[in-house]
């Protein structure tokens, strides 16, 4: 189901797909957050990540947990240091961080996508490299326990982050 739904799907398409993933939640539609800051956009369905934190001060992004211990996180930063797709994922590779394994990458012109472990927990995360210079980014993370839940919410969620 998860191949049908592509990155260049419209906000309209990416609701449709994502309520054909989770059937269980279509009479609930997926919630759609923008950015003012950034402009960045993504759709997930709020049922499940439904406790929004305080936006931060330099409101750059949004963070949202779910009561079984997942996280959600759209955001943006500037890009200063002219980070590239394939920059960012060899940095994050060769990271020595305890607790920190990459164990799938791929780039392309303008985006890239990570997933691996971190602290204990399964993570997943997929950058948008702007013309703007910003970059975008959705993160989402949750226990290993609840590998069988997420693993097929968390590549529609991430495709679904975009620019404005």
């Amino acid at each position: 189901m998860l191949r049908h739904c592509r990155s260049g799907l419209s906000p309209l398409a990416a609701v449709i797909c994502l309520a054909t993933i989770f059937p269980a939640a279509a009479i609930a539609k997926p919630l759609t957050y923008v950015n003012e800051r950034f402009g960045q956009s993504c759709t997930f369905p709020d049922e499940i990540f439904s406790y929004r934190l305080p936006e931060p001060e330099n409101g750059d992004g949004q963070q949202w947990l779910s009561a079984d211990g997942a996280e959600l996180t759209c955001s943006g930063i500037n890009n200063v240091d002219n980070e590239t797709p394939q920059g960012f994922v060899d940095e994050e590779r060769a990271s020595t961080e305890p607790g920190y394994k990459v164990t799938y990458s791929k780039t392309g012109k303008n985006w890239a996508v990570l997933s691996g472990t971190k602290d204990g927990k399964i993570f997943y995360e997929r950058r948008l490299f702007g013309k703007d210079e910003v970059i975008r980014t959705v993160f989402i993370e949750y226990p290993p326990s609840l590998k069988a839940k997420y693993d097929p919410l968390v590549g529609a969620i991430a495709r679904s982050l975009r620019e404005p």
